[in-house]
């Protein structure tokens, strides 16, 4: 019997894909399917998916999801502000971390369940609430939620005001979404309301990557930066800082961030519903210490008149309390003080009526403007009208009446 043939030599990898170069390609292509082309596994795979709800879903589908969610998180936390006195609990509205900053979402959702409501006693209870959370959570940006919610930025003798129209404003709003002015302006004179018009421009347009979300406290320095521009190019530097705004924004900011900076809020509430919930507020934080609700308000009410400057009033209420504010907020030289304003009636025979047949006095009403005057004690002098504004340099004359 003869012996077998020997083995081949042994050949590298190299060699065998150059013997057949052609047909090692042709069985490496059918080693490796085109991931285009589905085969069974990855049928039966997708198939198991659709089946078992926590299979792992498209990215786009899984952020929707979550904003969804998230949603449905804050509508039902916003709802909570509605509750009356001690049924509500300061913390369970709140969607973020004790000492963070306050979402400008929050007060803006505020808003708009305010403005969904015609009882006062309703949008106090809502006010009230939304300054309990923010108490009981970031107190630091207590002062800012109430600036925003009477519709200021400074205290009034200081002078400073948005100076922004709605032709900037229309400008700003057209480039951060996507619109032309005239397109912009058309909706506004179908719905009546820039804010309304801002909200839905937001909604329908889609951003590539998401801003960082504002808060109370960054919106309010944004306003009082805006304010602060002068100068040749200030309208221009104010369009870009709305513009930054507005792209910023989501949900209804956008339509409160316009009202706003028109002064217009529309929500129904005064600045009198402001400091009553202010005072509702401090006497529920404060609790079993503080005094009574109607005390309470009718103190800050009082402070106000005599001291216009949420800035230290707010600080002054989180730190002595509400009983020792009249003592921590007293008048000073060079804040106005609220003037006592007449109401009209319809004639005398109305007047005697209020006064129930009881002794009264009457002055005349002269022709002119009022004047409140402040006289330092180096012997400088400040001006301020019925509404708190400083217009010193009006009377020249006045100044040098007092001043000699």
């Amino acid at each position: 019997m003869s012996n077998p043939p020997p083995p081949p030599p042994p050949r590298d990898a190299f060699a065998l894909l150059m013997c057949h170069p052609s047909n090692t390609k042709k069985k490496l292509q059918s080693s490796f399917p085109d991931p285009k082309t589905p085969t069974e596994d990855t049928l039966k795979v997708e198939a198991v998916n659709e089946d078992v709800p926590h299979a792992k879903k498209p990215k786009t589908l899984t952020v929707e999801v979550a904003k969804e969610v998230e949603k449905e998180v804050m509508d039902e936390k916003i709802a909570l502000l509605v509750k009356k006195g001690l049924e509500f609990k300061p913390k369970s509205a709140a969607f973020w971390k004790d000492g963070e900053s306050i979402p400008f979402v929050f007060l803006a959702r505020a808003f708009d369940l305010a403005s969904q409501n015609s009882s006062r006693i309703v949008i106090i209870d809502i006010l009230c609430n939304v300054f309990r959370t923010v108490i009981a959570t970031t107190p630091s940006d207590l002062v800012s939620f109430i600036y925003l919610s009477v519709g200021k930025i400074y205290p009034p003798y200081d002078g400073i005001e948005l100076g922004i129209g709605d032709t900037t404003i229309i400008k700003s709003l057209s480039e951060a979404y996507g619109k032309s002015v005239v397109e912009v302006r058309k909706e506004l004179k179908t719905v009546g309301d820039l804010g309304l018009v801002a909200k839905a421009s937001r909604s329908s347009q889609s951003t590539v990557s998401k801003p960082a979300p504002l808060t109370v406290a960054k919106v309010l320095d944004a306003f009082r930066t805006l304010a602060k521009f002068s100068g040749q190019l200030s309208q221009e530097r104010k369009n870009k800082c709305v513009k930054a705004l507005l792209v910023a924004a989501s949900d209804c900011e956008p339509q409160y961030i316009i009202r706003i900076l028109q002064s217009k809020m529309r929500i129904g509430f005064s600045e009198q519903t402001v400091l009553a919930a202010l005072g509702q507020a401090v006497a529920y934080s404060e609790s079993p210490l503080a005094p009574p609700i109607e005390e309470a308000v009718k103190i800050i009410n009082h402070v106000y008149s005599v001291h216009p400057n949420y800035d230290s009033i707010v600080s002054a209420l989180l730190t002595d309390g509400v009983l020792k504010l009249p003592d921590t907020c007293p008048f000073v030289l060079g804040v106005p003080i609220s003037p006592m304003l007449a109401k009209p009636t319809k004639g005398v025979s109305e007047i005697l009526k209020q006064f129930q047949n009881r002794d009264l006095t009457c002055e005349y009403k002269y022709d002119g403007e009022r004047a409140q005057i402040h006289y330092f004690g180096d012997g400088s002098v400040q001006i301020f009208s019925r509404n708190s504004v400083r217009n010193t340099e009006k009377f020249p004359d006045v100044i040098q009446s007092v001043q000699r």
